[in-house]
């Protein structure tokens, strides 16, 4: 009792020096510091073992946090854009799919058409062209021809020769008709080419000149220029006729 009397009294009559230290510590005089427990008054008094004392987090750079938290959210951006970007190119690609297995189809089929018919239009255009050309070769030719016949009138001989070759041998009488001016322009040559044969030469109005018609017991070879014509133009397929509407008019 004495001692805790003692006690008492130093703590209730502080010195005047160490009035400021009776409640607070000075921070630069605090040491270590322990949890204590008091025990029983005039126990032993020993020290309870220390904790750990959980050490404080450092303090967080706030920039720092805000610079990885702006990372993360680009890298989250990133990601959903991509994904983005995947999923509309993944849904063209469907959309191009059931076009091209719906309309495209049609339109593939249509253009297929198109480009047949325009394949057999090229073709009987070309046909068309070609029948024109030929065509108009067949007129120059019988322009030619007939300008040829009317500046030479032996042009007739060789005919009138190939259509008598195979009937001269015969022995029978021969019958020739030719138009009046080829008549004057070749008698004299033919009679003398085909002397020995039973010829009568006719001079025929009738016969168109460049022509002529021989007849033999009811047979008639027609060597005229219109039926010539036409056989010569029948394998080319072309139906035009040796004298023009002109020609006929003036006939």
């Amino acid at each position: 009792m004495k001692d805790r009397s003692c006690w008492e009294a130093q703590v209730t009559k502080p010195s005047s020096k160490s009035s400021a230290y009776a409640r607070f510590i000075p921070r630069e005089e605090v040491g270590d510091v322990m949890q204590w427990r008091f025990s029983a008054v005039g126990a032993d008094a020993a020290p309870e073992e220390q904790s750990e004392v959980p050490e404080l987090p450092p303090a967080v750079d706030e920039a720092a946090q805000a610079a990885a938290e702006q990372h993360i959210r680009d890298e989250a951006f990133a990601l959903g854009h991509a994904q983005g970007v995947e999923q509309a190119a993944l849904e063209w690609q469907h959309r191009l799919d059931d076009y091209v297995a719906g309309q495209g189809v049609i339109a593939a089929q249509q253009l297929a058409s198109l480009a047949a018919a325009f394949e057999q239009g090229l073709a009987a255009a070309q046909q068309n062209v070609a029948q024109g050309v030929l065509e108009l070769a067949c007129e120059i030719a019988r322009h030619v021809v007939r300008r040829e016949l009317q500046s030479d009138r032996a042009a007739l001989q060789p005919v009138i020769a190939e259509a008598l070759g195979s009937l001269v041998a015969d022995g029978r009488p021969i019958a020739v008709r030719l138009h009046p001016i080829d008549a004057q322009a070749l008698g004299s040559a033919l009679k003398t080419e085909f002397s020995a044969a039973a010829i009568q030469w006719i001079a025929d109005a009738s016969v168109a000149p460049g022509g002529c018609l021989v007849e033999q017991a009811g047979a008639v070879i027609d060597g005229q220029l219109e039926r010539r014509w036409q056989r010569a133009l029948a394998p080319l397929g072309i139906d035009m006729p040796w004298r023009e509407e002109a020609d006929h008019a003036a006939d």
